[in-house]
């Protein structure tokens, strides 16, 4: 659980964006999101231009563009969800290759599939170029209540070293010549994943105690003090400041 366990969603480089503090990424993260939120489903060329911000933004922290699309399809439910929407939606009608759709009902679906794309994008890079703790530190800062970074911090751990048991039992299970594929087999699955719960929860009860044998109080302690210095922030304020601006607009012409 220290501060360099590396996430599968970072990318190690040395990029000015990755050097940043993290509670100045995650401010700018939150306001740019915000303003993307604000901005009417209307004015197309808004989010172009979030979109083209977003771009320049991934080249600079040289964040893969094939990472960010495979992480993108987390929100592909949203999506499917999404072109549903023209065929259920009352108002007037279109004809939209040969069948007939609500207006209303395609802008709802634009407005998801924009407005959630250009979201999970940002949260994407976010987490490509700062490491979990470090976003947990950045949230401290930022007085995040302590009890809500720390549990965050040991559930994704936690997670992480349950999936790696689950896969060693599975892999455990191939080497001994079992291998379920269909569901009348799911029942030593079932096993294992209970008896992986047992196991983890006693790890759990054993780190516990092994902390509160060396102090802990509540609060995991610090050990990067270093806090994001004015031309951090203002060079993090350049992402808000441009969304906020651009939504501002659009609301107004709009």
């Amino acid at each position: 659980m220290g501060v360099g366990h590396a996430h599968a969603l970072y990318i190690h480089e040395h990029t000015p964006i990755h050097r940043m503090a993290p509670e100045a990424k995650l401010v700018a993260a939150f306001a740019f999101v915000a303003a993307v939120a604000l901005t009417p489903r209307e004015a197309v060329w808004a989010f172009a231009i979030y979109a083209v911000t977003i771009a320049v933004l991934i080249r600079t922290a040289r964040v893969p563009a094939r990472f960010v699309a495979v992480r993108l399809t987390t929100i592909a439910p949203f999506i499917v969800f999404a072109l549903f929407i023209p065929f259920i939606a009352s108002g007037e009608q279109v004809e939209l290759l040969g069948v007939s759709v609500s207006r209303d009902g395609l802008w709802g679906t634009w407005n998801v599939v924009a407005k959630a794309t250009i979201g999970a994008t940002v949260s994407i890079v976010l987490a490509a170029t700062t490491e979990i703790p470090e976003i947990l530190r950045g949230m401290s800062v930022l007085r995040v209540p302590a009890p809500l970074t720390a549990i965050a911090l040991f559930m994704v751990r936690y997670m992480e070293l349950v999936a790696q048991e689950l896969g060693r039992m599975r892999t455990a299970m191939i080497a001994r010549g079992y291998d379920p594929r269909w569901l009348w087999q799911a029942k030593p699955i079932a096993a294992a994943a209970g008896a992986t719960f047992v196991r983890s929860y006693e790890r759990g009860e054993r780190v516990h105690a092994a902390m509160l044998a060396r102090g802990y109080a509540g609060a995991m302690p610090e050990l990067n003090h270093r806090r994001a210095n004015r031309s951090e922030w203002l060079m993090s304020a350049s992402l808000p400041v441009l969304g906020i601006t651009v939504a501002l607009v659009a609301l107004v012409v709009t």
